[in-house]
């Protein structure tokens, strides 16, 4: 008859070698997911880039520029709010003291009020997949990565701030809709 003590040993020795199965698997999966994680990056990186190629000549910029001309020439006439005016799929300007979120887009727009709520109401960044929600998007993949695109694009030129990864915040200085805090 076998002993206790030598059938739990047995049984030990087979849960040990189970353990080193799985933690072997574990590293290889993670080994992949890191490897995916690159490959995934990398192409986003190749789309975004593609599409700052093919995106239009951003026309805010080319104002901006040519109010800076003026100025440091000493002129400054007033030009009308209507020139300012961002137009529809227009790029985002990187922003300076005194821009207005009118030379945005409305999507653009959209995101900067409901960021600019939360800091009026003390609360913290927000994720894209939060927008989506609040502004009854359906939180699908393709809508919170339009988002995503969009908050990037304007952490990219200034307005916003992304102090962890995903959460948005506007960038203080930043004004509101009409130039006002």
């Amino acid at each position: 008859m076998p002993s206790i003590v030598g059938l739990l040993e047995q049984r030990e020795f087979a849960a040990r070698r189970r353990v080193d199965e799985l933690r072997e698997e574990a590293d290889r999966v993670q080994a992949e997911l890191v490897v995916a994680e690159r490959d995934w990056e990398e192409w986003n990186i190749a789309r975004s880039r593609v599409g700052e190629v093919l995106a239009p000549v951003d026309e805010t910029e080319d104002h901006a520029r040519t109010e800076r001309t003026a100025m440091a020439e000493g002129r400054t006439e007033e030009t009308s709010s209507a020139s300012r005016a961002a137009k529809p799929k227009s790029q985002v300007p990187v922003w300076r003291e005194g821009l207005a979120w009118s030379v945005l887009s409305v999507d653009y727009q959209r995101i900067l009020q409901a960021l600019a709520d939360r800091c009026r109401l003390g609360q913290g960044p927000l994720t894209c997949q939060e927008m989506a929600a609040l502004f009854g998007l359906d939180a699908v993949p393709a809508k919170v990565e339009a988002l995503r695109s969009k908050a990037k694009r304007l952490v990219a030129r200034g307005w916003l701030a992304e102090q962890q990864p995903g959460r948005f915040m506007l960038v203080q200085g930043v004004t509101g809709p009409s130039g006002a805090s």
